[in-house]
């Protein structure tokens, strides 16, 4: 069963190979540089190297927007969006994957009175139009630095055919493998929360965890998107939006590609970061706007003419209704599923003001006195503490988030017979284990209550501050350490 629920991402996989591999090597192929064959072996191998090495770096926010936390929701939401792309892709429109998962899990919320994470949103919505304006700068500027070095170095033709097509070969590859590291998060982000997987111990040289599980299976779909489907939307992108040759063809699929591994590697914007550049968010970030809007930037450095503005309305027409449709089946599919095939689509998270709360909330130096209007109160949902915490006018933003991360209502049991399992994983150190194991058989109503009591009873549970050298390691492997606590010892079952 558990399976078989997979089955939507698996199908939503295999919809992104369909219509975003047009991106890497849809020019490519349009101008005759590669056979759609070898560009779909490159594509497909390059894909799913790129989704489980560094395809946890954008879900991250993704998981933000809505943490769907039963496995039939989680279903339903990657199968609304699979639809949608799956309807576009008949149309021949090269749509955005990201705004068709974005709209798919707003529908949840919705349906489930969860909160829209708005910052989250934001950031995601706000890539939408950065990412076709970045990728179009950089395509202009390569196509500048490319007119000026072909001027110069004077390369006979054959020879500059030879090259460009082994430049869009390595570059198809770079922007495969870019794909997905960034675009997994659109195919599987909506899993992580309720995935049926553990981490493996291979014989204790590195661990593969349940999401690179998770994102190599999606990974696998993306490769059989690409080689049984994704040839009608690579003639869109290759011939009809601008006549490209091969050298333009190679600037656009590098540009795309930079954009997207820009919004996907944690490397590069903390090397970016550590020489004064603002951080920025990793976000999925779509594939088909960053090639749309290379393609403009070098009809642009070119005089901007010969561009096919009734392609380019069409293609944006798809952007436009891509959320909507997308959120509207997630919302009526739910519905169906709940109702008709009665499936738990969402677990309840309710929260409260408790004691134990607020005395956590004074220990962190919240001005308690503040909460005298709302102080023992319980919420249902996440909807109703946000209306509620709206009208405290006194109280910042920071302070509601702060209120509400804190009441959140979870459930943990330290169950003995879970012990074994542990041992045998080899996840966490024995210091760890036997500090859980010191408090077996009692129960947490929060995470950070949970967390709070292991830090007191070992210092392997306690992260480290950026004096330590290693802080930034051991603190990412912590982190994990958390999860796969959260994921064991919670009460209630995703799936």
């Amino acid at each position: 069963m558990i399976y078989l629920l997979l089955s939507s991402g698996l199908f939503l996989g295999w919809s992104l190979g369909a219509n975003d591999a047009a991106n890497v090597f849809g020019t490519a192929v349009g101008t005759k540089m590669l056979k759609f064959r070898v560009a779909a072996w490159i594509a497909a191998i390059f894909v799913i190297l790129g989704a489980v090495m560094e395809g946890s770096g954008a879900s991250g926010t993704l998981g933000k927007l809505g943490s769907i936390n039963t496995m039939p929701g989680a279903f339903t939401v990657a199968l609304a969006a699979a639809l949608t792309i799956f309807f576009m892709t008949k149309l021949k429109l090269p749509v955005s994957t990201t705004q068709a998962i974005v709209g798919s899990i707003i529908g949840w919320n919705m349906f489930s009175g969860a909160i829209t994470d708005f910052s989250s949103l934001t950031k995601i919505v706000a890539t939408w139009v950065i990412c076709p304006v970045l990728s179009g700068v950089i395509a202009i500027l390569l196509y500048k630095l490319f007119k000026l070095f072909l001027a110069k170095a004077k390369i006979h033709l054959l020879d500059l055919d030879a090259y460009t097509r082994i430049g869009l070969i390595i570059v198809g590859a770079f922007g495969a493998y870019s794909l997905g590291a960034n675009n997994i998060a659109n195919v599987m982000g909506v899993f992580t929360f309720s995935s049926p997987f553990h981490d493996v111990n291979v014989y204790n040289l590195f661990i593969i965890t349940d999401t690179q599980i998770l994102f190599l299976l999606g990974g696998i779909a993306i490769a059989a998107g690409i080689f049984t489907y994704s040839h009608k939307v690579i003639k869109t992108v290759g011939k009809s939006l601008f006549k490209l040759s091969p050298v333009t063809a190679l600037i656009v699929v590098l540009a795309q590609s930079l954009v997207l591994y820009l919004f996907a590697s944690t490397e590069i914007r903390d090397a970016l970061t550590s020489i004064g550049f603002p951080k920025y968010p990793l976000v999925p970030v779509s594939s088909s706007q960053a090639v749309v809007g290379a393609i403009l930037g070098i009809a642009i450095a070119k005089g901007g003419r010969n561009i096919k503005f009734d392609v380019m309305g069409k293609i944006a027409s798809g952007w436009v209704t891509t959320p909507i449709i997308a959120c509207i089946i997630s919302f009526v599919a739910l519905f169906f599923v709940q109702n008709v095939f009665d499936q738990q689509v969402y677990h309840k998270i309710a929260y409260s003001l408790s004691p134990k709360v607020v005395q956590k909330l004074d220990k962190v130096g919240f001005p308690i006195h503040k909460l005298k209007d709302i102080d023992g109160e319980r919420f249902s949902t996440g909807l109703r503490f946000l209306r509620n915490l709206k009208k405290l006018n006194h109280l910042s933003g920071e302070e509601k988030a702060l209120i509400y991360s804190t009441s959140v209502i979870d459930s943990f049991y330290i169950d003995p017979e879970l012990f074994k399992l542990i041992e045998s994983e080899h996840i966490l150190t024995d210091k760890q284990i036997e500090s859980l194991t010191s408090i077996s058989g009692e129960s947490f109503s929060h995470e950070w209550e949970l967390r709070d009591r292991l830090i007191t009873l070992s210092s392997e549970w306690k992260l480290k501050s950026q004096k330590h050298r290693d802080y930034s390691t051991f603190n990412k492997n912590l982190n994990k350490q958390y999860e796969y606590v959260y994921s064991l010892f919670r009460k209630y079952k995703s799936y």
